[in-house]
């Protein structure tokens, strides 16, 4: 019996991943902003979904994050938070995700009065109606806007911790130039006395100094971003032999101008000096792509093999919070699935792309 063809996105997509790199408010698409704009009475600087969308060309992070927070506003209650988060797990379902560790900014939305409770409430009821539906496993990071003071995160911390049970962890976002890890010390200190992880952003449009105050003084698990490490040697070779994860997001970067074009992006340089790179979609609704198509572009773009697609897989799970057990699984779905295509598949190149490496 001849076997049958399997196309490159068929692969990439029925593969097992973990996102890792996810903003929950950066999944807001134009439609549901607009539908929760008539909801709330919130008038929206964009007259339609159209151009709100054309209004995603960003010359750099703060001209992206001036229009993320803008549409954050139309968030205010615990079924828009539910909405929000339900309609991305559905599209990350879809493209093979089968655990999300998801950032959410609750000073974006206790700054505008909505109670930390009701954002907590709405996201976690999507989380349980995912795993009933799928079978996906999530888990939800706190993350501290960066661009305001470490006063303001700290109280922010103590807000948090009775729904600690809740939190898998803490991280730091928003705009990193000229705001230091350093900054947020004494926060992350109290967080890892209450038992939370962290991680970071920082190596982005920040300097690789960031990403080792990160991991020196924030004591993070991973760092979010992290693609100016290259500048440094010293500290590639000290993330790969102590296999600290990058949370890498490759369409985040070109429609940042971290790089110009997905060719000249470092992933396979990263991959290739042996760190623990993963593939992730950041503000997925802003930056033209879910995780399935950060995937697609990097094999078009870097021209990498199924093989570097498929350990790009593997280390989403081993960077994970997942326990030793969950992790043994997923490795060994992945060989399963493999094995599979495989076995029954011949790969195809999709139209006009280099013929596909096996794993």
């Amino acid at each position: 019996m001849a076997r049958q063809v399997m196309a490159v996105d068929e692969f990439l997509r029925g593969l097992p991943k973990a996102e890792l790199h996810v903003h929950i408010e950066g999944t807001l698409e134009p439609e549901m902003a607009f539908e929760l704009a008539r909801k709330h009475g919130v008038s929206l600087k964009q007259a339609s979904v159209d151009e709100l969308r054309a209004a995603y060309d960003f010359a750099d992070l703060q001209s992206f994050l001036d229009i993320y927070f803008a549409g954050a506003a139309v968030l205010k209650d615990r079924d828009d938070f539910h909405a929000l988060a339900a309609a991305y797990l559905r599209r990350a379902h879809a493209d093979g995700v089968v655990h999300a560790e998801i950032f959410f900014d609750p000073q974006t939305h206790t700054a505008r009065g909505v109670p930390l409770l009701e954002v907590l409430t709405g996201l976690n009821s999507a989380f349980s109606e995912a795993h009933r539906r799928f079978g996906m496993t999530t888990r939800l990071i706190l993350c501290f806007l960066r661009h305001l003071d470490a006063d303001d995160a700290m109280r922010v911390l103590e807000a948090a911790l009775p729904y600690r049970h809740w939190l898998a962890g803490v991280g730091l976002d928003s705009s990193e130039r000229g705001h230091p890890p350093s900054k947020f010390a004494a926060v992350f200190a109290r967080a890892r006395a209450e038992g939370l992880p962290a991680v970071a952003h920082a190596g982005e449009e920040g300097p690789p100094a960031y990403v080792t105050e990160a991991l020196d003084i924030l004591q993070v698990r991973r760092i979010d971003h992290g693609v100016r490490c290259e500048e440094d040697p010293a500290l590639v070779r000290r993330l790969a032999m102590s296999r600290i994860p990058l949370t890498v997001c490759p369409l985040s970067n070109i429609k940042l101008k971290v790089f110009n074009e997905m060719e000249a992006h470092n992933l396979k340089r990263l991959l290739d000096l042996g760190l623990c790179v993963t593939v992730n979609s950041d503000d997925p609704a802003y930056f033209g792509g879910y995780v399935l198509e950060n995937y697609l572009a990097l094999e078009r773009g870097l021209g990498l093999s199924l093989a570097e697609l498929t350990l790009l897989a593997r280390n989403s799970f081993e960077a994970s919070f997942l326990d030793e057990s969950a992790k043994r699984h997923w490795a060994a779905a992945i060989d399963a699935y493999v094995r599979a295509a495989s076995l029954t598949a011949t790969l195809s190149p999709e139209p006009g792309g280099p013929p596909p490496t096996h794993p």
